[in-house]
C-alpha cells in the first residue's frame, strides 16, 4: 500500500527506513515514545538494528560509534532527552559524522509538560552543545512531511557530514494523517572516509581532539565554511499568498498549519494577509523574509515559545517593517480569533 494512515512519529521511523538507515539507537520518552517503538518493531523486520540503550546519553553516543563506521543512523527523544543528547551532538559536528536526530518538542524548562512546544528552537538552531558549532534542522508541519523530510535529513547528513534535526513539535509528532509513501531512494553511496574493518580503512580516523590551538582554529575555520554552503544552498520555506499580503505572519511546524486558516479568514475580511513558512530553521529563509518585509506593512510572528524565531525574523528584516510577536506556553496551541484580533490591531496601528 502506497498510502497509510500514521502518527507523524511513526512516520519519521517509515522515512529513515526508506532512506536506507541501518540502525536506531534511543531511549522512550513522551511524546516521542511511538518513534522507538516503531523503530522496535520495524527496524528487526527490515534486517537493521534496533537498540534501546540505558540512556540517552548512551543513545547518542551509540550513534557516533555507528556513523564512524559509515552507518546511516536515528535516533529520536524530546525536551530533557534532546538536552541530554547535546554533548555528543557537539562531538558528531566537530567529528564530522551524519546523523540524524528527531525532536519532538514538549514543554519546558525543567521536567515540564507533554504537550506542544516549540522552546527547543535556540537550543537547536543556535547549537546546543558547547564550541562553535551548527547543525541543519528541518521543520516538518505534517505526517507526510515527517516521512519525506527525514529522508532529506539523510542525505543532507551524508552530504554535509554534520548532524541533522527533523524538528516538530508533540502534535505533529502524535497526529494521525494519511502518508503517501515515496519510491524507494537509490542506496547511499560508501563513505571512504568510514572506520570499517579492512587494510584500505586503516588510515582512517575520525576524531575531535585537536591539542594544537592552530589545528583546532583551522578545523573550526572548514566547520564555518561548511555552514556557509549550507545557509547559501539548503533553505526551504513555503509562502502562501503573500503577492499583495500588507501582514506577513510567520510561523512554522503546527502553528503554521493555525495560520494558513487565519490567512483564508483574514482574506474573507478584506484582510490582505499572507504566510511564510520556514521549512528549515538552519539554515533559516532570511532573504525570503527580507524580499517580503520590504513591500509588507509588518510581519506577525507566531511561536509556541516566548519568542525565539522572531529573533532571526527581526534580524532578516533589520527595521524595514515592524515585526510583532505573538507566542502561547506551557502547551496551549494559538486559537485563530486571537490573531485575528491581533491582525485587525496591526492594521489600524498601521
Amino acid at each position: 500500500m502506497r498510502m497509510r494512515l500514521m502518527r507523524g512519529n511513526e512516520a519519521v521511523v517509515v522515512g529513515a527506513l526508506l532512506a536506507h538507515c541501518e540502525a536506531f539507537f534511543g531511549y522512550p520518552i513522551t511524546p516521542a515514545n511511538e518513534i522507538s517503538e516503531g523503530a522496535a518493531k520495524l527496524f528487526p523486520l527490515a534486517g537493521r538494528t534496533f537498540v534501546q540503550a540505558e540512556s540517552e546519553v548512551a543513545a547518542i553516543n551509540m550513534v557516533f560509534g555507528a556513523s564512524s563506521a559509515g552507518a546511516r543512523c536515528l535516533t529520536g527523544s524530546s525536551g530533557p532527552g534532546i538536552s541530554l543528547k547535546m554533548e555528543g551532538i557537539s562531538y558528531l559536528a566537530c567529528a564530522e559524522l551524519p546523523a540524524v536526530i528527531a525532536d519532538i518538542c514538549r514543554v519546558g524548562p525543567g521536567l515540564g509538560n507533554i504537550y506542544p512546544s516549540q522552546g527547543d528552537y535556540n537550543q537547536l538552531v543556535k547549537g546546543g552543545g558547547h564550541g562553535e558549532y551548527r547543525v541543519i534542522v528541518l521543520a516538518p508541519n505534517s505526517a507526510q512531511e515527517m516521512c519525506d523530510f527525514t529522508i532529506r535529513a539523510f542525505d543532507l547528513a551524508d552530504r554535509y557530514r554534520t548532524p541533522v534535526f527533523v524538528f516538530t513539535d508533540g502534535c505533529v509528532g502524535q497526529m494521525m494523517e494519511p502518508v503517501h509513501l515515496p519510491d524507494l531512494p537509490p542506496k547511499p553511496e560508501p563513505k571512504p572516509w568510514a572506520l570499517i574493518p579492512g587494510a584500505e580503512t586503516n588510515s582512517n580516523l575520525v576524531t575531535s581532539i585537536f591539542l594544537e590551538a592552530s589545528e583546532m582554529e583551522s578545523i573550526i575555520l572548514k566547520l564555518q565554511a561548511k555552514y556557509a554552503d549550507i545557509a547559501r544552498d539548503e533553505v526551504l520555506c513555503e509562502t502562501y499568498r503573500t503577492e499583495d499580503a500588507e501582514i506577513v505572519l510567520v510561523g512554522f511546524g503546527i502553528v503554521s498549519r493555525v495560520l494558513r486558516s487565519v490567512v483564508e479568514e483574514a482574506r474573507s475580511e478584506g484582510l490582505r494577509v499572507g504566510l511564510l513558512r520556514p521549512q528549515t530553521l538552519f539554515p533559516f529563509p532570511t532573504e525570503q523574509i527580507r524580499e517580503l518585509s520590504e513591500r509588507a506593512r509588518s510581519i506577525l510572528v507566531v511561536e509556541l515559545n516566548n519568542g525565539q524565531m522572531v529573533e532571526d525574523v527581526r534580524l532578516a528584516v533589520a527595521e524595514r517593517c515592524p515585526v510583532e510577536f505573538y507566542g502561547k506556553m506551557g502547551g496551549e496551541l494559538p486559537a485563530i480569533d486571537d490573531i485575528l484580533a491581533r491582525l485587525r490591531a496591526l492594521m489600524v496601528e498601521a
